[in-house]
């Protein structure tokens, strides 16, 4: 209560410029504006998206302004609501979202997508509706990471970009459904439309790809292979339900190759978390012709994708998804009843636990393939 329509002094970790590491800084936080929520974040973690925005600009994301504070997938306490907000009270347990919600757009009414673009040109950019952010530095506009910056003891998001849960939810493991876990769920599930008895292949067995896998297995598949260049994957991917694990490096042809020989023809459905071209068209190879279903998960921006156009014409499907076809304020919630009644796993997700002040190491840890999900928790009391 001290601090509500207040700015506020807290830590966070700030991005100065592409390929440098992240700085502890005090920051401002301002108070929240008409239609804008003061959250104060309890867990995050470091996802490929805020990695590869720090380590690879202009590679495969666009532009996005520095100094930011980086962060889009973490849990959090309302702290203070601005005028014109309804839906979120202070004390309310809640989950930011990368992806809004307004419930009052052509896209939020229709029920073929989860495209929501309330703010989204702004929030892109790293600021709010008005243009500008909520965090600053040593006097300088810091910008918003895709509008969350969770990577900030507390941050501002629009009350369309919030998802309130319930009350019981461990933040420090529903944090996981504001990005990875939700987008390869929802991949397979929304996305692809597994069909029980079918046969599913992953690419990529990150965070986003064992959440697909867990997907697949959910949607009855008769056998989900899961493909990675890292083996000490393959456990875990086990543990969620593939029944067996190819490493690309093993073998001497394509992977593509290797799994059509391996099926019998091909798969019925390839989810690719990977982010990369040449994965995405080896995944859609995968797939048996005149019914294989391909689904793009994993994220690039300004790479091109090379198809023989043959292997749509005999029957594929190429699509991509984007949080897992999830309705975000909607679905968040459900998925998080659903961990709650041991219907969905999270916690086998989680293979790290840092402070705040240590967030480097979890980059480093995560490029290097040693962790699916570090938790970073803000506070020293958590």
């Amino acid at each position: 209560r001290k601090t509500r329509g207040k700015q506020c002094s807290q830590e966070a970790a700030v991005a100065w410029g592409p390929g440098r590491p992240l700085c502890i800084e005090e920051v401002e936080v301002a108070p929240p504006k008409a239609h804008e929520v003061r959250i104060k974040v309890i867990a995050t973690s470091v996802c490929h998206t805020d990695s590869e925005y720090l380590h690879q600009i202009n590679k495969a994301l666009k532009f996005r302004p520095f100094p930011s504070v980086l962060g889009h997938e973490a849990a959090g306490i309302v702290e203070s609501v601005g005028p014109e907000v309804g839906k979120f009270s202070p004390g309310d347990k809640v989950i930011p979202l990368f992806l809004p919600q307004c419930d009052e757009c052509e896209r939020c009414k229709s029920s073929k997508t989860n495209h929501c673009k309330k703010n989204w040109a702004n929030t892109q950019m790293g600021v709010l509706a008005d243009g500008t952010s909520r965090i600053s530095c040593m006097g300088q506009q810091v910008y918003q990471f895709l509008g969350v910056s969770s990577f900030s003891q507390y941050t501002v998001v629009p009350d369309t970009s919030l998802a309130k849960i319930r009350n019981d939810a461990p933040l420090d493991k529903v944090f996981l459904l504001g990005c990875g876990v939700s987008t390869g769920y929802g991949a397979a599930m929304n996305a692809a439309k597994v069909e029980k008895d079918s046969a599913c292949a992953v690419f990529g067995l990150g965070a986003v790809g064992l959440a697909a896998v867990m997907g697949c297995q959910a949607a009855g598949a008769r056998r989900i292979i899961g493909v990675d260049i890292n083996p000490d994957k393959f456990d875990k991917a086990k543990m969620l339900g593939a029944a067996e694990c190819v490493n690309p490096r093993d073998h001497v042809k394509p992977i593509q190759e290797v799994l059509v020989e391996m099926t019998h023809g091909g798969v019925d459905y390839a989810i690719e978390c990977v982010g990369s071209p040449a994965v995405m068209r080896a995944a859609l190879e995968s797939t048996r012709d005149a019914w294989g279903v391909c689904v793009i998960a994993g994220w690039t921006e300004t790479e091109e994708m090379n198809v023989l156009v043959e292997k749509l014409l005999m029957g594929r499907t190429l699509k991509g998804t984007y949080f897992g076809g999830l309705k975000s304020v909607r679905d968040v919630p459900k998925l998080v009843d659903a961990y709650m009644n041991k219907e969905l796993k999270l916690d086998e997700f989680i293979t790290h636990r840092l402070p705040l002040d240590q967030i480097n190491e979890a980059f480093d840890m995560l490029k290097r393939g040693e962790s699916i999900r570090a938790v970073i928790s803000l506070w020293p009391e958590d």
